[in-house]
């Protein structure tokens, strides 16, 4: 039969599909897919695995974008904000786990490990993930297998945008789980990560920074960001606040920086690094202006202040007035604004503060195993004489001492720092050492320390007239109290290279003290008080400080029984040797009471061991009192215990609890102090 052409086949057969329906074997195998070459999976299969975890492309290899600008700040914060990224990472739903390790519905605690990440994670990088990765969060705690994917899924997202942050910018990141390990009932859940390549700085522009002029060499110097460094969103941030800074501090009062942002090139791997910048002018500081001049006038703020009229402004100098004036304890708040003066050339410090509550009232209660009880009681107005001249009022009730007091001190006189007192007291004292019914008037100028600002130097010059009744061994014998008439002229100088006022680590300090002084006591001689004291402390490791202190005193001029009872050195105590009483070491009469002495030597060592916010100290002190001129070292009376320390906010809180090592007769077995800060 001759052949059939195509056109004669479609009139003369039977319709195809109609013969194809007709002719299907539901029992046949299915064909393969026309031009796909892809089996159908085995479905039976037991061993579906995840496929492994691609390495990243080659530099060379042309990448999916081109280019991506990215705001560095927003990429700094990423590990702090919830959202999607362009992960080119993939969450396993996790390798296949027997029914023996873990059902759809099991819950088993798990471990989490990071994989692919040594000499890329530093402590910033460990502590946003920790804080933000929801595997961390649920770290040791039963989880079904759907629980844990879905936290894999959430902390892939999270890596990628840490992995950005850091310059990584095709990172690869799987994560999957494992059976326990032998001897371990919790799953091991992984993030492998592949770095790929660190995308570098290719090029920074800071455009307008040249409008700073001659400064401008000393701009881009602070901006410590350079080119050929990793596209590292933090270093960059800290770059731009070096930047803004170093504005500040370089006389440019109205400067603003904008937001960085890196044009990423994906193929290149590198980017192109672009800030604005804006000076906005060179000024030198004009004028200090306050609205309200009832708390103290612009002259006194001006005083204040490390700065003067036509000085380079500095933010920090800025910064530094608005402290001092907090630290008056006259204001609550404090705005400093610079505004310009209108030249061109200077800037105004406009000032606004608030003023704190004046008064204050105060009140103590306590007991000392050598004081017996003490209850004191003042009240304060810190601007009684403005600006910044205060009074109190004190008074002091105990079973060894009465006093009443008037002080006048005036903060930041002619000087800042320096400091005006006045003071006028009246006091009875009743003590083991001597009983003296006192008046005295007196008055200093000193520079003192702070706090705020711990100074290396500090000094002081005073005069002192003071009128006292005492009776001691020696006015027993001569048939009771004795008058003396003193004139003196303190004075001290301190340098303080510690690193801490109330609780130092490290450093040292050393200071001295002479006082001439005048007595007239039936006839007029004359005298001279010296002393000196050390101390350092040396860091042992983070968590325990050696500590080490002297003191040494000497009379010349006068003999002990001479010299008024107040006035002489005494031992004892817990700014002393601590185990024995208040003033309770040295030469004694034959009431056993001590007399005093001429000369001083003390010495203490102490290992300060401070885990969070408590401490033990162990301690031992040593000291004398001798009647001769130069000081005994010999015979010293020593004492040993142990303190615990309380770290708060505004220093450490003591407990010391001492015993004599070679007591007196008469001392007590125990000796207990509480103070605020160390006891050296």
């Amino acid at each position: 039969m001759p052949a059939t052409s195509g056109t004669e086949a479609d009139q003369t057969e039977p319709n195809a599909a109609t013969t194809d329906a007709l002719s299907i074997d539901p029992e046949a195998a299915l064909a393969p897919l026309p031009d796909i070459g892809v089996d159908w999976p085995d479905m039976d299969a037991s061993d579906i695995i995840a496929p492994p975890l691609a390495e990243t492309p080659d530099s060379s290899a042309p990448a999916e974008a081109t280019e991506e600008a990215v705001p560095v700040a927003d990429a700094a914060e990423a590990a702090s904000q919830p959202g999607t990224t362009g992960a080119a990472g993939q969450a396993a739903d996790g390798p296949a786990l027997t029914e023996a390790d873990m059902d759809a519905a099991g819950e088993r605690r798990y471990r989490v490990v990071l994989d692919g990440l040594d000499g890329i994670t530093d402590s910033l990088f460990s502590s946003r993930f920790d804080e933000l990765s929801a595997l961390k969060q649920g770290d040791g705690k039963p989880a079904n297998l759907a629980q844990i994917n879905r936290r894999i899924r959430e902390d892939t997202e999270l890596l990628d945008r840490l992995m950005r942050a850091k310059g990584y910018y095709d990172a690869r990141i799987r994560g999957s789980v494992a059976a326990p390990a032998a001897g371990d009932d919790r799953l091991l859940v992984t993030m492998d990560v592949v770095p790929g390549t660190l995308y570098l700085l290719a090029s920074i522009d800071l455009p307008g920074i040249e409008a700073a002029g001659p400064k401008e060499p000393v701009l881009r110097e602070a901006f410590t960001v350079k080119i050929g460094d990793p596209i590292d969103a933090d270093r960059i941030v800290g770059a731009q606040a070096s930047l803004s800074t170093a504005l500040g501090e370089n006389g440019f009062p109205f400067a603003k920086v904008d937001e960085p942002v890196v044009r990423v090139d994906h193929e290149a791997r590198q980017g192109d690094l672009d800030i604005i910048v804006t000076p906005g002018g060179y000024r030198r500081f004009g004028q200090i202006v306050l609205q309200d001049d009832d708390l103290f006038s612009a002259r006194h703020v001006q005083r204040i202040a490390r700065f003067r009229p036509d000085d380079m402004y500095m933010a920090s100098d800025v910064e530094d007035l608005r402290r001092a004036l907090v630290a008056t304890g006259l204001v609550s708040s404090v705005t400093l604004t610079p505004t310009d003066a209108g030249d061109g050339e200077h800037v105004d410090l406009a000032v606004d503060v608030t003023a704190a509550p004046p008064r204050t009232i105060a009140g103590e209660v306590g007991y000392g195993t050598g004081e017996g009880f003490r209850v004191e009681a003042s009240w304060q107005h810190r601007n009684f004489f403005p600006p910044e001249g205060a009074v109190t009022a004190r008074g002091v009730l105990g079973t060894q001492e009465q006093t009443g007091s008037l002080t006048y001190r005036r903060n930041n006189f002619m000087k800042r720092d320096q400091v005006l007192t006045g003071l006028l007291s009246v006091s009875n004292i009743n003590r083991d050492a001597f009983a003296a019914r006192t008046i005295q008037l007196s008055g200093a100028l000193e520079r003192q320390t702070n706090i705020i600002f711990q100074k290396k130097w500090v000094w002081s010059v005073g005069a002192e007239l003071i009128a006292s009744q005492e009776r001691d061994s020696f006015s027993r014998l001569a048939g009771g109290r004795r008058t003396f008439l003193i004139g003196a002229l303190p004075s001290g100088l301190t340098y303080d290279g510690s690193d801490d006022l109330l609780n130092p680590t490290r450093g040292f300090r050393l200071g001295g003290r002479i006082s001439p002084e005048v007595s007239f006591q039936n006839s007029t001689f004359a005298y001279v008080r010296t002393q000196i004291d050390g101390s350092v402390y040396q860091p042992m490791g983070e968590s325990v400080t050696l500590a080490a202190r002297a003191r040494l005193g000497t009379i010349l001029g006068s003999t002990v029984n001479r010299i008024a009872p107040s006035r002489r050195f005494y031992a004892g105590g817990g700014g002393s040797v601590r185990g024995y009483g208040y003033q309770a070491i040295g030469p004694r009469d034959a009431n056993n009471d001590p007399i005093g002495g001429k000369s001083l030597a003390e010495f203490s060592l102490e290992a300060r061991v401070r885990f969070g916010t408590f401490g033990v100290v162990p301690f031992i002190d040593a000291g004398n009192i001798s009647t001769a001129a130069l000081p005994r070292f010999s015979d010293l009376r020593i004492g040993a215990g142990v303190g615990l320390r309380y770290y708060s906010n505004f220093g450490p809180i003591r407990i010391d609890v001492g015993t004599p090592i070679n007591p007196q007769p008469g001392d007590s077995k125990i000796a207990v102090y509480v103070s605020l800060g160390q006891a050296f």
